[in-house]
């Protein structure tokens, strides 16, 4: 068959797609290319991958990522059944604290791994990755008939990531917000707006979460943070798949889903071995972890020319060419001297040193290193 070349499709939007209280600035600055997140627009390019993580890594960004969608859960037994949805001790989260908190199933997988943030003493956000985290907190707070709210608030988080995040904010709000600390938020006001504002985000290079509440003060927001960030030379951007690898941090429907558990992805840490509240999760989790894991998800560094994340998993194959798992995001790190990548493959395979092979397409077989972990 005779093969067309053609522009690629235009993409629809419509009313099924959240419209962003920023969209109209997001769009003026020409993103290149972008994906839908929690049904919510979220760019993926603005200049190219490489351009957009140098200037991340060494000036500030704006980031709309409205994509994060809170799922709130608040009322008389809305510690009960945040404890019941993790492993994570919650009981031991501060009110003004945010905590990485994977919510795990009757099964030991991973359903999501939102940061939580406690707003009160029965209330609480989880910032959530792309599922339908909602419906199936719904659905076990109405099983077990807990007494709570369950809904999703019209917040729309915008983030401000890089070296000279602190720089910027501190011309905004003043001094005192450099010494918020790691996953802590505070109250804060700009723009004719209040906001809840956390040290957080989607980077390695730091910086802070706002959680915008007021939908028509959007452009306002960003246009006040536009205006004082020209100094620090601020761009538009969004999550950066170089930096999101060589940091190490995992992205839920790509390095995880419902079929892996913490232990194979390396999440065990956030497993509270002590937590005294009901856990759903407690007993597979404990089964899991007496029996061993078949799987881990590694690091590798693979030879070859500059590569991207593909549109299906790649198999991962021994020197003998049988498969032993699968290869789940890579990008091409000039900081690491070649691809870098997240890999689920059998536990035997996962030592540091060994060599592996990734099938990338029918004519493509790349050589691949195992490593200990990712270092600067």
């Amino acid at each position: 068959m005779e093969s067309l070349t053609q522009p690629p499709p235009v993409f629809a939007f419509s009313r099924r797609i959240r419209k962003t209280p920023y969209e109209k600035r997001v769009m003026e600055q020409a993103p290149k290319s972008m994906t839908i997140y929690n049904s919510t627009p979220l760019m993926t390019v603005f200049r190219s991958p490489q351009e957009d993580y140098e200037h991340l890594c060494e000036h500030v960004q704006i980031w709309d990522v409205s994509c994060e969608r809170q799922a709130e859960i608040a009322g008389d037994d809305a510690l009960r059944l945040v404890e019941l949805i993790t492993p994570r001790d919650i009981s031991k989260c501060k009110i003004g604290q945010c905590m990485y908190a994977p919510l795990v199933d009757e099964n030991g997988g991973i359903v999501n791994d939102p940061v939580l943030l406690r707003l009160g003493k029965q209330r609480f956000w989880l910032s959530t990755a792309d599922s339908d985290v909602l419906l199936w907190v719904k659905g076990i707070a109405y099983g077990i008939g807990y007494y709570t709210s369950i809904q999703d608030p019209d917040v729309s988080p915008l983030a401000i990531q890089g070296p000279r995040a602190d720089d910027l904010m501190a011309d905004l709000l003043g001094e005192e917000i450099r010494q918020l600390p790691f996953f802590r938020f505070v109250r804060e006001s700009l723009a004719g707006t209040s906001f809840y504002i956390s040290r957080s985000g989607w980077s390695g290079q730091g910086g802070f979460e706002i959680y915008l509440e007021e939908y028509r003060k959007g452009l306002d927001l960003w246009d006040c943070i536009w205006e004082a960030g020209q100094k620090y030379n601020i761009r538009a951007g969004c999550p950066n798949s170089i930096d999101r690898v060589e940091r190490g941090l995992l992205s839920y429907g790509n390095d995880m889903t419902l079929n892996e558990n913490p232990y194979e992805c390396g999440l065990d840490r956030f497993i509270s071995e002590d937590k005294k509240a009901e856990c759903m999760s407690s007993v597979a989790l404990k089964e899991i972890r007496d029996r061993g894991i078949t799987h881990k998800l590694v690091y590798l560094l693979i030879q070859g020319e500059p590569l991207t994340t593909p549109r299906e998993a790649c198999t991962v194959n021994d020197e003998s060419g049988v498969a032993r798992g699968c290869l789940t995001s890579i990008a091409h790190s000039i900081r690491f001297g070649g691809n870098i990548a997240f890999a689920t493959v059998e536990t035997q395979f996962s030592i540091p040193g060994q060599r592996l092979f990734i099938e990338m397409g029918s004519d493509k077989l790349l050589k691949a290193t195992v490593m200990s972990k990712l270092k600067e």
